[in-house]
């Protein structure tokens, strides 16, 4: 059976607190970066309208990025965030380091 986009939303929202717990158990602190881009803002599925891209999974909130902190010190590097990815992709999701975009989680939809 074929997920609707609610109901992996609504799944990927479950996941999302998975990995904030997994972080911190790991010693990492977190704050949101991006989460949701609104298409009135940002453009609709296909459209690019801003920064972000025209195929975003920000649009379908199917995608989070986080800002990383271990021992107090910000972590900018896409190899900081590789145990977090890694866990990630162990829970089915993708993980924007493969693509150099490290602290991108999400969820492909639709293709």
């Amino acid at each position: 059976m074929t997920e609707t986009l609610g109901q992996k939303q609504r799944r990927f929202t479950r996941l999302v607190g998975l990995l904030i717990e997994y972080a911190y158990q790991e010693g990492y602190e977190l704050t949101f970066g991006d989460a949701y881009r609104d298409p009135r803002v940002h453009g609709a599925i296909g459209e690019k309208k801003s920064y972000s891209s025209a195929g975003s999974l920000h649009k379908e909130r199917l995608a989070v990025d986080f800002n990383l902190f271990k021992d107090g010190q910000y972590l900018t590097r896409s190899d900081d965030y590789a145990a977090l990815g890694e866990y990630w992709e162990s829970l089915g999701g993708t993980w924007g380091g493969r693509f150099n975009d490290g602290n991108h989680f999400s969820l492909e939809h639709g293709g």
